[in-house]
């Protein structure tokens, strides 16, 4: 005796050839799609764990601490390759050397740039010895501003310039000489205070400068 088909719930009667191919197609669908997923979740955790040993078990030291700035060793080839002197800061611990560098143009300028050595600090001075300037070369860096008044600090006559609502973040305040034929000009973010103070300090060799004329 044959066997009967079986009469599907639903239906009330046998499923159809074609019924049951779909059903079963349907069937394996749903098995692969279930599969990918669970697929799909473990590789992403074995990504994050990948991630997280290389996170965790790279060692990092602290950052590399930049070599200091030899200024008088620079210094002293700018005044080589220029013949003439040039301004060289003797500092204390309150400053650190950014930059130094001799600038070509016109004129042609040797720049220090000093910023505070403390982190609470901030702002920055750059000091320019312009050579063979005079004055009139002060605005070109400060934005076309004169001076707007003159200060004697340690006995030398310095230019002012006070930019006031003109600063920006970067320059607010400056303060500039003659040295011989040359400009000092220095100027930055820093008060007027301590710009003032960083002109006394630099007195003495802004006299050397001129007295080597």
């Amino acid at each position: 005796m044959s066997k009967q088909p079986r009469v599907v719930a639903g239906l009330g009667r046998p499923e159809t050839t074609q019924e049951t191919a779909a059903r079963k197609a349907e069937s394996s669908r749903i098995y692969r799609s279930s599969q990918t997923f669970r697929n799909l979740i473990a590789a992403l955790i074995a990504t994050v764990a990948v991630v997280a040993i290389i996170v965790f078990a790279v060692p990092r030291g602290e950052p590399t601490e930049q070599p200091a700035i030899d200024v008088a060793k620079i210094a002293a080839d700018v005044e080589s390759s220029s013949q003439r002197p040039v301004v060289v800061p003797d500092l204390d611990d309150f400053w650190r050397v950014n930059a130094a560098g001799l600038e070509g143009g016109a004129p042609t300028v040797w720049n220090i740039t000093l910023a505070p050595s403390a982190e609470r600090e901030r702002g920055f001075i750059r000091v320019a010895q312009a050579f063979d300037a005079d004055v009139s070369w002060a605005p070109f860096m400060l934005g076309g501003l004169a001076p707007t008044g003159t200060e004697t600090i340690d006995g030398r006559a310095w230019d002012v310039f006070d930019l006031g609502d003109r600063g920006t973040a970067n320059v607010s305040y400056a303060l500039g000489t003659q040295a011989g034929s040359d400009y000092v000009l220095l100027y930055g973010s820093r008060s007027a205070e301590s710009t003032r103070e960083l002109a006394e300090s630099l007195s003495g060799q802004i006299n050397d400068v001129e007295d080597a004329e």
